[in-house]
């Protein structure tokens, strides 16, 4: 504890004496542990996202905080567990099918960083409420271009369930194109009008894509079936979507060199979730996917890239989650880090000081509707090689160790009692703290 606290301490002297960077998260919706080519994908090319990960640092066990959307970005935005802001689970248009609501009394990630002498926007999906006052700029983003809502129904005409939810700012609007291209433009469009401001910035992009409807550009899908022969027609599509956003990507990253920015900006790549198997994705050898808390579910790339700071190349094995994020931002901008957050800083490990690995347990919680959840939540707790989870609120819990079976397959909750006591007790303490919180919208509320 010492150390790390003497190795934060000399890292904020270190940045303090510099210009705070940039910071560019960037998002992906739904793209599978194994869905880029540098995470082993065969019949995908990613040339961005390669070159990204190349020029900076891989992690290879990050973890998304939720195997869904709406929690993980919750997490990602406040340093907290999802379930501790209210949002244990998916924000839809229904009320009845809605099972979360962000806490009114949470600061969001824009709120430190502005204090901090940033300028802060989110671009792309939002998410996590349709109404004021949980929508971006309620929240506190300086700037908003992007779509409010969980899904779009079609990638063209961007409307959820009959309804418009594309804001520029507080202002509805009704763009033309593709989603990805949409987003993508904007993004560019930012980069470049912030190049002459002397405040850094925060952007959060984050892209629908590859989530469902698998709606990818035309040519881009027909160059797909050309080049793959024999493909499975389904995943065909997947992959165009998944080239098509990272050649988006490709523009943004284009736009921060070109502008003289690239050197001054710290970028995160990662998901919010694993990919959908029932659309074609591929999440490498790990079991299951999207909506599970098998490691396909939530283990995702992650790729960090930042000039003269990440050593080029390198790979990590330091464990990390979407909440995490929050805080590594705050302390490359030099913002103080609040005692509650749950978040821990990666900087240390982006800047090669050789950071020890937190010794915490690592809790993931999902809830929903539907006659598979009732309303009820789905838990896994991950301490050191040792992972506890519950996949099915009617099953049975599950113990599995990672390090000995990482496809999950040899159930050890009878062969390691004391294990599975030890974890199903942490796991119990934290579904009591998280219940502490609000996660329906209170009757005749104006929050």
């Amino acid at each position: 504890m010492l150390r790390l606290l003497i190795l934060s301490v000399f890292t904020t002297y270190m940045l303090s004496a510099q210009a705070a960077p940039n910071v560019l998260v960037i998002l992906a919706d739904d793209l599978g542990y194994g869905d880029l080519s540098v995470q082993g994908a065969k019949d995908l090319r990613s040339p961005h996202l390669d070159r990204l990960a190349a020029e900076g640092m891989r992690f290879d066990n990050a973890y998304a905080n939720c195997p869904v959307c709406s929690p993980t970005r919750a997490a990602l935005l406040t340093g907290r567990y999802q379930e501790y802001v209210g949002v244990p689970g998916v924000i839809r248009t229904r009320p009845e099918d809605s099972w979360g609501w962000l806490s009114p009394d949470k600061d969001l990630i824009p709120v430190p960083l502005k204090k901090a002498g940033y300028h802060t926007a989110i671009i792309g999906k939002w998410h996590l409420g349709l109404e004021e006052p949980n929508t971006p700029i309620g929240r506190g983003f300086d700037f908003f271009h992007g779509f409010l809502g969980d899904m779009m129904d079609d990638y063209y005409h961007h409307k959820r369930q009959g309804f418009d939810y594309m804001y520029r700012n507080r202002k509805l609007i009704h763009p033309k194109g593709h989603a990805t291209d949409l987003f993508t433009d904007w993004a560019v469009d930012y980069i470049k009008g912030r190049a002459d401001e002397k405040k850094p910035f925060f952007l959060y992009l984050a892209y629908n894509a590859p989530h469902t409807p698998i709606q990818p550009p035309e040519d881009w899908h027909q160059k797909v079936l050309k080049r793959e022969k024999g493909i499975d027609p389904k995943r065909a599509k997947l992959v165009a979507l998944i080239e098509h956003m990272d050649h988006g990507i490709g523009k943004v990253l284009a736009a921060l060199k070109d502008s003289g920015q690239e050197d001054e900006t710290l970028i995160i790549f990662t998901s919010d979730n694993g990919g959908q198997l029932n659309v074609g994705a591929n999440n490498g050898e790990l079991r299951d996917g999207k909506q599970s808390m098998y490691e396909g579910g939530l283990r995702v790339p992650f790729f960090a890239k930042w000039p003269g700071h990440i050593k080029a190349g390198t790979r990590t094995e330091h464990i990390t989650m979407s909440m995490d994020i929050f805080a590594t931002a705050l302390e490359v901008a030099g913002a103080p880090l609040s005692e509650d957050l749950d978040g821990k800083t990666f900087l240390p490990t982006l800047l090669g000081k050789g950071q020890p690995q937190y010794q915490r347990d690592l809790h993931f919680t999902r809830r929903e509707g539907n006659h598979r959840f009732q309303g009820k939540t789905i838990d896994a707790v991950i301490r050191g090689d040792w992972k506890l989870l519950q996949n099915s609120p009617f099953e049975p819990y599950e113990l599995y160790n990672l390090k000995n079976d990482p496809k999950e397959t040899k159930e050890m909750s009878k062969k390691a009692p004391k294990i599975f006591k030890e974890l199903s007790a942490a796991m119990r303490a934290q579904i009591q703290r998280g219940g502490q919180v609000p996660w329906q919208k209170p009757e005749g509320s104006n929050q």
